[in-house]
């Protein structure tokens, strides 16, 4: 009798700010597939007016050097105050989720990406299952609230924490401690 086949895991990624068509799509195709078909949070399409401004970051992964598949994602933008940006629809996919480290880079990349572009206060609206995550990666919870018929916590980022990263790229590999 055969085990069921187990599709590849990349134990490697790369975390950017999404240039290619075929990021950008894929990144959209991510998020419909995490917010509407698995959560039920949207019907049919999460986008709205924020992706016409937003800075769409994508993790790929990486085997043998070369880009494979957008396995996450999530999108920058400032407000109308242009010191404050904000973080949204960090989407990770279901294969990806125990790699250690994946949502952390791109956590990572879009805040330091933000203060690069001169953001002085970084926020999100994060589901209450990932207040943890993100406390650890030094943010902290301004107040819950309930968006889309979710917990959500309005959170912001110690950007002390978050070096400007000018470059747009954050390389990352499988991690088995947690990072702090």
């Amino acid at each position: 009798m055969y085990e069921p086949f187990q599709p590849y895991v990349s134990p490697t990624h790369r975390v950017c700010i999404a240039s290619q068509d075929w990021q950008r799509h894929a990144a959209a195709r991510l998020r419909r597939d995490v917010f509407c078909a698995e959560q039920g949070i949207f019907s049919g399409d999460d986008r709205d007016d924020i992706d016409r401004i937003a800075t769409p970051i994508v993790a790929v992964s990486r085997m043998l050097g070369e880009d494979g598949h957008v396995i996450g994602t999530v999108r920058i933008h400032p407000s109308d105050n242009i010191d404050e940006w904000w973080g949204s629809r960090l989407a990770v996919a279901r294969a990806y989720r125990r790699q250690a480290g994946l949502g952390t880079s791109l956590i990572r990349l879009a805040v330091s990406t933000a203060h690069a572009k001169g953001c002085t206060r970084f926020l999100a609206h994060v589901q209450s299952a990932n207040v943890l995550l993100f406390q650890r990666l030094h943010w902290w919870s301004l107040g819950e609230m309930s968006l889309h018929g979710k917990s959500h916590h309005l959170m912001e980022a110690d950007l002390a924490h978050y070096p400007p990263i000018h470059s747009g790229v954050l390389d990352g590999e499988r991690r088995t401690a947690a990072v702090a």
